[in-house]
């Protein structure tokens, strides 16, 4: 069967992400004699400067890692709620929604920490060792892909009027970076450099690490991330406000390591974050499979996998979260997915239909209530766009319309090494044009707060300390017992839709070379809908749309249109951003495979 690249296949080590300079500095530490997880941390730090408007050193990253032999584990990057971001004071400041952008969004910065933790607790390298290939290129420069300059320049008139420090990185000369010409980030380079000659003289590896935590927590790093979060800044209300993060959130908060969520299907186990992520909503897809899947490809296997998104994301406004306990052991048991199954009729529904589990009443934000009827009117509110983060606007300045070039999103790398370690994790936040970048550091705050709420009893409700729900959501698979795929993909809400088909599309399709056919699954059309509640300021809604690549089948079109589906066609390669490795445990071969779409996600290996 065609594909736009070859499954790669090796023995010595794979990668996979979405720029090809972090998955080509991840190798070169694996073939430095690292393993997975030194080069996991190379390649996140270079996804840091060459994707800046995806990702950065103030966001937050959920991470599954599988130590050869061990056990699946998830490491959660994702920071909380500040101590003094409660509900009131918000609603004080005339708001009923968190901003999409600004200080008043971020939440505790999470990346850095949880990739400094999978370093000291599972690499072998040193932090300088896995630090200068984004050192170098911050400081040398490397060639821009086209949607950094987009982005900036569709935040231009902001960066230069408001968020000048952005202007300083982002704007130098006036020109934005462009493909063809190198771009540097000197003032990012010169953080690690200081931060790596501040802690040189700690200790041995690991005391060199955990020294280098401290001067995020509590040093130079932290106290330029709180200056920041203290300016008042435009956001997108309209509005100058000045954010919550202290030195004491900064102080109090660490990455920590958690049990990862399971579910059985046909064979497979799938693993991923809590429900304080959206990851069991994958895993609630598949509880909602009938046991026979209609054709794949066909108009029934596309309608029944749309219908069930439906209703597991509408499980996942009404009960996921970190500020409310979760019945996920119901959520995920076949009593209550057969009986959630039977609303999958043959018309397309367009009703947000959450369930009651055990016996509990669903409650949705009196918002998500009210944007049912008239998201798609809203200012601002884009189906093409939906699922990606907020761009930052001045007052009265039109959204930027969403041509795949501007609104950004997320980052996607997994790593599998020679002795058999794999991970999978999904950088985001900490977006150039979500928040100002600090200037003593090159980098800004993120804005995950955005998706909380600030009506009170919800499991997602705005609750100091708590973790925000976060829509990245990294995937690990096993074959009886043992880890055998890592993947996953950027798109915030549309991540474990496109898992899904992926999924679905390795373990139905035939294998490739006695192999598992993952560049095939990425390649093959994929599609998604937008019916329920946004993650993403203005948290829209655009009931019963499908949103489906062009090289879909013309009658699977047509016939999803039949059944009510408001069906838009778009671009032929615009859906997912998958990336993947895998493990063979009988005979040690590994494989990888990247997306196309986008036209920079790469997979290396040997």
């Amino acid at each position: 069967m065609f594909t736009t690249r070859p499954t790669l296949q090796g023995t010595f080590g794979m990668v996979s992400s979405t720029h090809w300079l972090a998955s080509q500095s991840a190798m070169a530490v694996l073939e430095d004699g690292g393993n997975a997880y030194d080069a996991a941390v190379a390649g996140a730090f270079v996804l840091h400067v060459v994707e800046p408007h995806l990702n950065g050193p103030a966001g937050e990253v959920p991470i599954l890692l599988a130590p050869a032999g061990g056990e699946v584990r998830v490491l959660c990057g994702q920071g909380v709620t500040p101590a003094g971001a409660t509900a009131a004071h918000y609603r004080g400041l005339g708001l009923d929604l968190v901003p999409g952008t600004g200080p008043l969004a971020a939440a505790v910065p999470g990346a850095f920490d949880a990739w400094l933790l999978l370093l000291r607790d599972h690499g072998t390298k040193s932090l300088a060792d896995v630090l200068k290939y984004a050192v170098g290129y911050a400081e040398h420069g490397h060639a821009p892909v086209e949607n950094i300059g987009a982005t900036v320049e569709s935040v231009r008139r902001l960066f230069e009027t408001e968020w000048t420090s952005s202007a300083e990185v982002y704007l130098p000369g006036g020109q934005a970076p462009r493909p063809g010409r190198l771009f540097r980030n000197p003032a990012l380079a010169a953080t690690w450099k200081r931060l790596l000659a501040e802690t040189e003289g700690a200790g041995d590896r690991e005391a060199r690490i955990e020294a280098a935590r401290e001067v995020w927590r509590s040093g130079f790093i932290a106290e330029a991330l709180v200056r920041q979060a203290a300016r008042p800044t435009m956001d997108n209300s309209g509005e100058r406000h000045s954010g919550t993060l202290t030195a004491a959130d900064l102080a109090g908060w660490s990455a920590t390591y958690e049990t990862p969520v399971t579910y059985d299907w046909n064979g497979w186990t799938l693993c991923k974050a809590g429900p304080w992520s959206q990851g069991p909503a994958l895993l609630q897809q598949l509880a909602l499979l009938p046991p026979e899947l209609p054709p794949y490809g066909s108009a029934d296997y596309v309608h029944l996998l749309i219908e069930g998104c439906k209703l597991a994301m509408a499980d996942r406004e009404a009960w996921y979260g970190d500020a409310a306990e979760v019945p996920l052991g119901e959520l995920l048991s076949d009593g209550y997915n057969t009986g959630r199954r039977a609303l999958v009729g043959d018309r397309a529904s367009y009703d947000l239909r959450p369930g009651s589990p055990g016996g509990r009443e669903p409650r949705l934000s009196a918002h998500a209530r009210v944007a049912v009827g008239s998201a798609v009117d809203e200012p601002g509110f884009d189906p093409m766009g939906t699922g990606e983060p907020t761009l930052a606007r001045l007052p009265g300045e039109p959204e930027t319309a969403a041509d795949g070039n501007t609104r950004g999103d997320t980052c996607h790398l997994d790593v599998v090494d020679r002795w058999g370690n794999m991970i999978a994790a999904t950088p985001s936040g900490g977006w150039l044009q979500s928040n100002p970048v600090v200037p003593e550091l090159g980098f800004p705050l993120g804005t995950r707060l955005q998706m909380t709420w600030l009506e009170q009893g919800l499991p997602n409700s705005l609750t100091p300390g708590r973790r925000p729900r976060t829509t990245l959501t990294p995937s690990m698979a096993l074959r009886d017992g043992t880890p055998v795929m890592a993947f996953g993909t950027p798109g915030g809400d549309q991540q474990d839709q496109w898992q899904l088909h992926f999924l679905l599309a390795v373990a139905l399709r035939a294998p490739v070379r006695g192999g598992l056919d993952l560049q095939g699954a990425i390649d093959a059309p994929n599609w998604h809908n937008d019916s329920f509640t946004s993650s993403f300021h203005p948290r829209g809604r655009r009931p019963g749309s499908a949103t489906v690549e062009s090289r879909t089948d013309p009658a699977v079109v047509e016939e999803l249109r039949r059944r009510g589906h408001d069906v838009t066609v778009a671009h032929g390669w615009s859906e997912g951003r998958l990336c993947a490795v895998a493990r063979d445990p009988e005979t040690g071969i590994l494989s990888a495979a990247a997306n196309p779409r986008g036209m920079q996600g790469y997979a290396v290996g040997r």
